[in-house]
């Protein structure tokens, strides 16, 4: 029999990637809010806890099953520092680190292939938040509930019985 506290960490560890996610995609596909690098960065530690929380209920007995789902937390927990960082960038408290922050360099091109490649390329800034609650963009909201849900797991994993 599985105990209470695991039992409910490996619900979480799927419940809040799955959840993160279908937000995410529901915003892009249903809202139109296409994704900047970033806001990219921040899903695949998802995708991973996910594959993670999803394997702790498929495999294992309760120690293998634990450490999936501690590495799903590490995982989710990483994804919300990402959104730290993405969010800090969008409030302009220090500079990003990706060319969706800034104007593309675009020396050392001809004309025609830069206006071609300006073209092409969705008009998505890291810097600019295409949405807000409560004056928080959607990488403040997904690092504010990654960290609190990685630590929600964390505290879980540690409850006896």
């Amino acid at each position: 029999m599985i105990a209470t506290g695991l039992r409910n960490a490996r619900l979480l560890a799927l419940l809040i990637p799955a959840a993160l996610l279908g937000g995410a995609w529901a915003f892009q596909l249903i809202g139109g809010l296409y994704p900047c690098e970033m806001c990219h960065w921040q899903r695949w530690p998802h995708y991973g806890a996910l594959a993670m929380a999803v394997l702790a209920f498929v495999t294992g007995g309760p120690r293998v099953k634990a450490t999936l789902v501690a590495g799903a937390a590490a995982l989710i927990a990483v994804s919300g520092l990402i959104g730290v960082f993405h969010a800090g960038v969008e409030y302009h408290w220090w500079q990003g680190i990706t060319a969706c922050t800034q104007t593309t360099n675009l020396s050392g091109l001809s004309t025609d292939q830069a206006l071609k490649d300006l073209l092409a390329a969705p008009i998505v800034r890291c810097d600019a938040p295409q949405w807000s609650l409560l004056g928080v963009s959607l990488a403040g909201w997904n690092a504010v509930i990654s960290l609190v849900g990685a630590g929600l797991i964390a505290a879980q994993l540690r409850r006896r019985g």
